[in-house]
């Protein structure tokens, strides 16, 4: 398996977080709040394969481009930021050694933090 950062990914990430269009959700929410496989599937056949890849920071260069298999470490449910998934994947990128992915995902979990405090 060849990980590799989706920086198109981060980008959009960071979009979300700018907007405020995150849930600071606790960190065992994402079992609940994760997309279900025919939502998924549901959410390529309307925008694409390329939409879905946006919302998953990692990327397995084996697999093929025209797969769904490619992209992992998601962080939303297709509509917003989770922050139960961004420690998720943190913990999964480090437990895995994938560490710029692991580096993009603290990043996202700070600022989505700063940003909660901040409001309150």
């Amino acid at each position: 398996m060849a990980m590799k950062l989706n920086e198109a990914a981060l980008s959009h990430a960071r979009g979300l977080l700018r907007r405020d269009e995150f849930t600071h959700d606790e960190r065992d929410d994402w079992s609940e709040h994760a997309p279900t496989t025919d939502q998924e599937n549901e959410f390529i056949e309307k925008n694409g394969l390329d939409v879905f890849a946006k919302w998953h920071l990692g990327e397995d260069t084996d697999m093929g481009e025209d797969t769904k298999g490619r992209y992992h470490f998601p962080y939303g449910d297709f509509r917003r930021l989770h922050r139960c998934a961004v420690i998720s994947g943190e913990s999964r990128a480090g437990q895995y050694k994938h560490e710029s992915i692991e580096k993009a995902l603290k990043e996202l979990l700070e600022g989505i933090d700063r940003k909660t405090e901040r409001d309150q």
